[in-house]
């Protein structure tokens, strides 16, 4: 299948063992083999990388981490968190929104036809938006989080493989990179970040998932002036989290 024609080469390159171990071939022979028996997978495979083509290992500067993509067509997108304009607005995104109106004052309207739901603007500014597990089912949520070499004690999903890699590749060899975690299963990837915290002046900023069942414990965390701070105390430089512009 050849995923990795779909990604540009500065994330190729610093991937290079990743995409060449066994465990992405895992990967590359379940999609194809899921495509041969006609079943849909979202995103699209020429889509799978859009979140590393869109924002360069070099630009990274915040990291937010979901689990998998949306599992409606007209939902699913590439970056975590995100949906594709003219669609449904699901409850997650909606409270990310109203966090982001009391902390920085931006409403940012409910109505899709102005286009303010897609994230793909956060992505142009420095901020990688990954989903842990990258493909999804159609209408089977989380269903590629459960594909894994069964001969392994710990299941680990082949997806998860190669994204804690990621994780850990963007934490040893990148610095003042601030990463969002927001509920339990991102939070459990802080153990690929915590050897690299000191030496390279990374930040880690926890909260519960923005959810409608958690959303008490996610509102007023402040993450989005939290991380414009950092990063003009470091780069000189902030997120224009503003999607009505």
């Amino acid at each position: 299948m050849n995923l990795d024609n779909n990604l540009n080469t500065d994330w190729k390159k610093i991937l290079n063992s990743e995409l060449n171990s066994e465990n992405f071939s895992e990967i590359e022979k379940f999609l194809e083999q899921e495509e041969k028996i006609w079943k849909k997978i979202f995103p699209p495979k020429e889509k799978i990388f859009n979140a590393f083509n869109l924002t360069k290992f070099e630009d990274v500067k915040v990291v937010i981490l979901w689990q998998d993509p949306y599992h409606w067509e007209w939902q699913a997108h590439w970056l975590c968190f995100s949906v594709q304009n003219w669609t449904k607005n699901p409850p997650s995104l909606k409270n990310i929104f109203k966090e982001l109106n009391s902390d920085l004052w931006i409403i940012v309207s409910e109505k899709d036809d102005l286009n303010s739901w897609d994230l793909t603007k956060l992505a142009n500014q420095w901020v990688f938006l990954l989903n842990a597990i990258m493909t999804v089912e159609e209408w089977q949520p989380a269903s590629h989080s459960k594909i894994w070499y069964k001969k392994w004690i710990k299941k680990t999903s082949w997806w998860e493989n190669f994204t804690d890699s990621v994780i850990e590749k963007i934490a040893s060899e990148r610095s003042w990179v601030v990463f969002l975690l927001w509920w339990n299963f991102a939070k459990w990837k802080k153990k690929f970040i915590e050897k690299y915290l000191e030496k390279n002046n990374h930040y880690v900023l926890e909260s519960a998932h923005p959810s409608p069942f958690s959303v008490k414990n996610f509102s007023w965390c402040r993450h989005f002036s939290k991380v414009n701070e950092i990063l003009k105390k470091k780069w000189e430089c902030e997120i224009d989290w503003d999607f009505n512009n």
